[in-house]
């Protein structure tokens, strides 16, 4: 949470902390600003001092909102600070940095660099900073242990009422889906029908998708998954948008959209087949839906998320399915980790990786996926079920949306033969 920031800080041995970039889909930004129509801006917090935001004079009003103290460019001067930089705007920038700096009392010392630039824009900038002030040490941190990532890590309640909403929205739009899939004519050899009587594709299926979405308030950011047959097996397939819907393949739909401007995202997947399902790929949702529900009733406070996908693991090779356990970088069988922690970034700490530090355990306010899956292409089938979880300040786990896991979805116009 923000209260631990200057702990993090501390422990990193940061004097100040810089964030630059949009505050809309730069998290980083959001964390602190919220959200709104401020682009191209700068933030600094001082370890033990409340952060100050730096942002156009344009854009003052947007930035008022977020509560924040403001302090508009165009204090240190911007026709003049350009002349002084010979109309060089990259050291005019850096300028203006060393100005913002200054008025902060932050002439020495680490300083973490976080946020979302242009790379090459934002190295011209701190190029020119460095020569400025050569006793600011700016600190790029890997992102699994960075300060504001560790920060976000634990949800406080405000936030997870905001990821639960975007629960119900996702869990609404996935029941318009299967209502809309399951009310479809179906053509003689199995392939669904719009009302006009022509095919019906993946890239309809996600017209509507994102039409619901937006209706909804939601962003469909990173797209979704919504694959059918061999493409199901390959976890990350977004999905061929050419691709008919037919009877009796398996469908993984992952949806994981994100409040409007880059707010908070939600993760979940179930998978589908139309009218029946064939005796194997049932054999292999049931087993999924099994390591699944035997993950949930196990889920212990302050417990490793590793643990977790171990347990994943020894069940499905149980079945003859290969993991990770045992086998470097499957391709088929169970592929991918158990789960990871969900919030202003679909992905986000703690990680069920089984490389994870020890520092990735289930406490109180994360919140997290659980996505067990199996996956073989070659078969042209791949099952995932995803819910996303919230481990509360009493230490007991809360999903924070529901919805069915019907594997085979009943055609209300179809009767299998």
């Amino acid at each position: 949470m923000k209260s631990d920031i200057d702990a993090l800080m501390q422990e990193k041995n940061l004097d100040a902390v810089m964030i630059v970039g949009h505050a809309e889909h730069n998290s980083y930004m959001y964390y602190f600003v919220g959200g709104g129509h401020v682009s191209h801006a700068a933030l600094i917090k001082k370890r033990g001092e409340e952060p100050v935001l730096f942002c156009s004079d344009m854009e003052r009003g947007e930035a008022a909102r977020s509560g924040l103290k403001i302090i508009p460019f165009t204090k240190y001067g911007g026709t003049e600070l350009l002349k002084k930089a010979g109309g060089n705007l990259a050291l005019k920038k850096a300028m203006d940095y060393q100005a913002m700096f200054t008025d902060l009392g932050i002439t020495k010392g680490r300083v973490g660099l976080y946020g979302v630039y242009d790379v090459g824009t934002i190295l011209s900038y701190l190029a020119h900073f460095k020569t400025l002030m050569p006793e600011v040490e700016l600190v790029g941190e890997e992102k699994d242990g960075a300060v504001i990532v560790r920060a976000m890590e634990t949800k406080s309640q405000q936030d997870v009422e905001r990821i639960r909403r975007m629960g119900g929205i996702t869990t609404e739009v996935v029941r318009r889906v299967a209502e809309y899939l399951m009310d479809r004519d179906v053509r003689e050899d199995e392939v669904l029908l719009k009302a006009d009587g022509s095919p019906l594709t993946i890239a309809d299926v996600k017209t509507k998708i994102n039409l619901w979405l937006t209706e909804l308030g939601a962003e469909n950011l990173e797209d979704c998954i919504f694959a059918i047959g061999g493409d199901a097996g390959l976890p990350h397939s977004i999905g061929n948008p050419k691709d008919l819907l037919r009877l009796g393949q398996t469908i993984v739909f992952d949806i994981f959209p994100c409040e409007k401007g880059g707010g908070y995202f939600y993760d979940f997947t179930r998978t589908w087949s139309l009218g029946y399902a064939t005796p194997e790929a049932q054999e292999l949702y049931d087993q999924v839906h099994e390591v699944y529900e035997k993950v949930v009733d196990n889920l212990d406070l302050n417990t490793p998320f590793k643990d977790y996908q171990r347990m994943t693991c020894e069940y499905y090779e149980s079945k003859g399915h290969k993991t990770p356990l045992n086998t470097n970088d499957p391709t088929e069988g169970y592929v991918h980790s158990l789960g990871h922690g969900v919030g202003l970034n679909i992905h986000e700490r703690p990680s069920s990786h089984l490389a994870a530090g020890p520092d990735h355990i289930l406490k109180p306010g994360v919140v997290f996926t659980l996505e067990p899956g199996l996956y073989y292409p070659e078969r042209g089938m791949g099952f995932r079920i995803e819910d996303t979880y919230w481990m509360n300040p009493n230490g007991t786990v809360e999903k924070l949306a529901e919805f069915p896991y019907d594997f085979v979805l009943k055609m209300t116009k179809w009767k299998k033969k």
